[in-house]
Parts: C-alpha cells; structure tokens; sequence
C-alpha cells in the first residue's frame, strides 16, 4: 500500500499554490509529483476560467477533474473535456446595470465559459486580463450573447469595492444570487448554491472518495466553502481572516512552498485525516 492511497487534496491557485508573481515553486512541482506517486489524488479549484489554467495543468499534471469558475464548472484536462457547468440567470444584468449607474468607476467583467467580456475597464481589471493573458474584448453587457458563467467586479479601492459590497447586499435582487470576495479588488456574482466546496464534493462524489479523506487548501474568502466541506481545510498564512477561521490548520506562506510544505507533514505525520 503507498502513503497517500485514497487521499484527495485539493488547492486553490492565487496566493495558494502560485506565488505572487504567479509562478509555481520547484519544491511544490516537485512534492507534487512525489505525492501522486505514493497514490494521493490532487487537483485544484479555482475561480478561473478553464482556459486560464491549462498552463498550471501543464506544470502539475492533476490527475483528477479540476473544478473552475468558482465551483461554476467541472473539467477534465486529461481529455479536454467539460463535465459540468452551470450558467447564472442573465437577470443579473439588472445588478451590473445598478451598479454601472450608480458606481461608474467600478470595473466590470461579464465572465462566459470559455472567455472574459471586458464591459468597463479599471486598473484593476486590466491587471486581470493581462495577468490570465486574456484578449481585451470589449462590449457592452447586455450585448454578451452566450451563456453567462459569473460576474466580476474589480477596483484598486478597497473603500470603493467596500462600498459596491454594501449596494449588493442591499439590492432586493441580492437573495436570487450569491457573492463572494475572491481577492481585494474582486467580488464576483455566482449562480445561487455554486461555490468551491460543492466542486470538491462533486469531484470526490464523482471518482467514488471518501469524504473524510479530503484535505482543500486555500487563501480567500472564496475558499471557505472548500475549507469548510474537507476534512482536512488548511490555510496558508498569507489567507484572509475568514479563510483562516476556517481552517483546521494554518501552514506556511504560498510563498513558502506551502503545498510542499503540506505534504510533507502529512508524510511525517504532523498532520493527518
């Protein structure tokens, strides 16, 4: 029997798994790898587009389904296959057009399964779309044809990005969605019921998995969910007060090879599910 038979691990990307400049360490390509081969299950769940993520899957090589979009999607890079999605209502558009009227400096990005529609441009959303390395499309909202997979919002002010949280939360649409804080400048519109955790549940449902062998890893507030449904949740020490509170336990920093880190001592036994 090898070390991690029948053990699933879970990491989210930004500020987890990446480091700040959105590379991945050696060290955590390598512990990767090792913990694959002694029988361990590992993929990630991120709020990226599939696209924006096939380079990280050509560096660690998951060998389970990745869950996407926030928990929006289920895909399988090792056929390139879409397992499943989920689209938000496009009545949403009445809180990106509340939000366009009544905060016009916010950025907004209308997110479809397979690209991202640059409807109103902020600083912060530029970083976006250069750090995904996503083409600028550009329209209005209402104009996006396609299924629509999740709204983001974007601002480098946090009083500003405060202050769009508050109109939502108070909006008499808000009940029909959900929302959650992804980074400092990002909060994003999800259909109701989507979110990290249900993609860990689904996945491990899917490859037949004890929930009780579970381990999620993560930064953010979206992170919480998956926290929260593994039974293992880590934190990296980097992570939001949320993600932290959360956590089962907090490791070291994603600029720490923390996913190393992680594996190692379930390895030695200092941690354990």
């Amino acid at each position: 029997m090898k070390k991690f038979d029948g053990m699933f691990f879970a990491t989210d990307l930004d500020g987890t798994l990446l480091k700040n400049d959105k590379t991945i360490s050696k060290e955590n390509i390598d512990a990767i790898e090792y913990f694959k081969s002694e029988g361990g299950i590992f993929t990630f769940v991120t709020g990226r587009l599939p696209r924006a993520t096939q380079r990280i899957f050509d560096l660690v090589r998951p060998n389970a389904p990745c869950g996407c979009i926030n928990g929006g999607s289920m895909f399988d890079y090792r056929t390139n296959e879409l397992l499943w999605s989920v689209d938000i209502s496009r009545s949403v558009l009445e809180l990106v057009e509340y939000i366009d009227k009544n905060l016009p400096e916010m950025g907004i990005e209308v997110n479809v399964h397979d690209k991202i529609y640059f409807c109103k441009k902020s600083f912060a959303t530029e970083k976006h779309r250069m750090n995904e390395k996503f083409p600028d499309l550009a329209c209005h909202y209402y104009d996006v044809k396609e299924p629509i997979a999740k709204i983001l919002f974007a601002h480098e002010d946090v009083k500003l990005m405060s202050r769009l949280i508050e109109m939502l939360d108070l909006h008499p649409k808000a009940k029909e969605f959900d929302f959650i804080r992804s980074d400092v400048e990002y909060y994003e519109i999800l259909p109701k019921g989507i979110n990290k955790g249900e993609a860990v549940l689904k996945i491990v449902d899917l490859l037949g998995i004890s929930p009780e062998r579970t381990i999620a890893v993560g930064d953010n507030d979206n992170d919480v969910s998956m926290l929260s449904a593994s039974k293992l949740g880590i934190a990296v020490s980097n992570a939001s007060p949320a993600a932290k509170n959360a956590a089962n336990h907090i490791t070291v920093s994603n600029e720490e090879h923390a996913i190393a880190k992680i594996i190692e001592d379930l390895e030695s036994g200092k941690i354990f599910i």
